[in-house]
């Protein structure tokens, strides 16, 4: 069960943790408040009615005849209930057996039986909080004693007086602190919904910032760094990312370094490389022509090293050709050529017409602005790559289509019917150097031939991709743009390089 919106942010969660904690606490303040005041208004009311209860009492038993009789003990209690002015007193005295209550009839139901004997045996005031009908009341019980105030005394004179007083106005001030609570409740939720907005807010800067910061980095943007505020577990991640950032920002400055001195070794080792070979490669046209005069072993060697020396040739041209393009120095050239017959140039260029199975259009039929010595590279490297590693017939098609973005574009298709390309081997057949491991053995490529095919596509402005057909072989797919009207937006033209 996924988590609702508002709790999968850590603003969302930040808040309802706040409010949580503000409601709990709101609550259990409006509780002890309310509680604390009903106490207070109780024991304001109780012991004012005790101490009242008290005075009439201990005023009226000194007139008293002891023992009482029936007669003064019935007026003793009406006396005591009238003293009270508001008249909500009911009385009952009690003395020896005797029994007499301020109003007639009265079975004063509130007293129980434990009061009675608490009075009676302990001889100390008592006091209960009890409901009858739904109508809160005091009833105190007080035992009377001998003495006066110069002399008191705690014998117990027998007379036990009982009162019974109605709190429903009490009542009233408690429940009337009610809504005062809830009323009181909602300004509090209220600035405790701003102060969750504060904190988040105070919280989440620095982590929106962290974001930020982060984001920035994975641009490319090493140099970003974040202000340090404070020192609290926030700015420690702040400064920690710092660190971080500041790390990264050296170790990619030295990748980039160290790239820069191998691409500039690479270049320089193909310059000096390509002078001696030219030399080489004319001896070894001279050898080659010689060769059918010398011994069997003579021959073979010299076979052997013409051979080596194409391959070293082949491999500092495209050492240099890598080079251009990471340097950013590769440029287009481009002219108005016909695609159909720019193959046709390539492959007959290479005796290859015999060989591949083409589909071309009509002559004229696809035209654009394009490199024409680039596109031959395209050609030749793909058809080529097709021919060694895959297995004939080899069938290449060129066709244009409208794309989704708008504009024509050229569509050159290679295929094989060989095997095809290992599914672990897909995605890395545009990798520079790479060979599969069922490809180790060592042949006339340099591991360069696709790299520079697909920089060459991509110079233009164009895609490639490699797959495997529905019933095998390999699949090499080339889109170009065709840009009939103007050249290039990307590389600017310029003379070969």
């Amino acid at each position: 069960m996924k988590a609702p919106p508002l709790l999968r942010g850590l603003r969302g969660r930040l808040m309802v943790a706040f409010l949580l904690v503000a409601g709990l606490a709101t609550l259990t303040t409006g509780a002890l408040t309310f509680r604390e005041a009903r106490t207070g208004v109780l024991q304001q009311s109780q012991d004012a009615v005790i101490r009242q209860f008290r005075d009439h009492v201990n005023g009226l038993a000194a007139s008293l005849d002891y023992p009482p009789s029936q007669a003064g003990l019935d007026a003793f209690a009406r006396d005591v209930a009238s003293s009270e002015p508001s008249g909500n007193w009911r009385i009952l005295a009690t003395y020896d057996g005797l029994s007499a209550i301020s109003a007639p009839q009265d079975p004063f139901s509130e007293l129980t039986p434990d009061m009675r004997e608490a009075v009676s045996s302990s001889r100390s005031t008592v006091f209960q909080r009890v409901t009858r009908r739904g109508r809160p009341a005091l009833v105190v019980g007080l035992p009377v004693t001998f003495g006066t105030k110069q002399q008191p005394t705690s014998t117990f004179s027998g007379l036990g007086v009982f009162l019974t007083v109605p709190q429903t106005k009490e009542e009233a001030y408690v429940q009337a602190l009610v809504p005062a609570v809830e009323r009181a409740t909602v300004p509090a939720m209220i600035m405790a919904v701003l102060l969750a907005l504060l904190a988040a807010r105070g919280v989440l800067r620095p982590v929106r910032e962290l974001r930020r910061a982060t984001r920035s980095v994975a641009e490319g943007h090493l140099d970003t760094r974040l202000a340090v505020h404070g020192s609290d577990e926030l700015a420690d991640l702040s400064h920690t990312f710092n660190e971080t950032a500041a790390a990264l920002e050296d170790s990619v400055a030295e990748l980039r370094r160290m790239e820069a001195r191998a691409r500039r070794f690479a270049a320089d080792v193909s310059h000096e490389l390509r002078t001696p070979l030219a030399a080489m490669s004319a001896v070894t046209d001279i050898l080659d022509e010689d060769a059918a005069h010398l011994g069997p072993d003579t021959a073979t060697a010299v076979r052997l090293i013409s051979g080596e020396t194409v391959k070293l040739a082949r491999l500092v041209e495209d050492l240099m050709e890598i080079s251009r393009f990471d340097a950013g120095a590769a440029g287009l050239h481009l002219d108005e050529i016909d695609l159909a017959e720019s193959i046709r140039r390539t492959l007959a260029s290479r005796a290859w017409l015999e060989t591949v199975d083409t589909h071309l259009p009509e002559p004229g039929a696809i035209r654009g602005r394009l490199d024409p010595r680039r596109l031959d590279v395209v050609v030749a490297n793909l058809v080529g790559n097709a021919l060694r590693h895959g297995a004939r017939p080899v069938r290449l098609h060129l066709y244009a289509r409208e794309h989704p973005d708008g504009g024509r574009r050229a569509v050159i298709e290679v295929l094989d019917s060989g095997p095809g390309i290992p599914a672990s081997v897909l995605p890395h057949v545009f990798d520079r150097f790479y060979k599969s491991d069922t490809a180790r053995t060592r042949t006339e490529g340099s591991g360069l031939g696709l790299a520079i095919t697909s920089e060459n596509v991509h110079l233009h402005g164009g895609t490639i991709s490699a797959a495997n057909g529905p019933h095998g072989g390999a699949v090499f797919t080339v889109e170009l743009p065709l840009w009939p009207d103007e050249p290039h937006p990307g590389p600017q033209e310029g003379s070969h390089p």
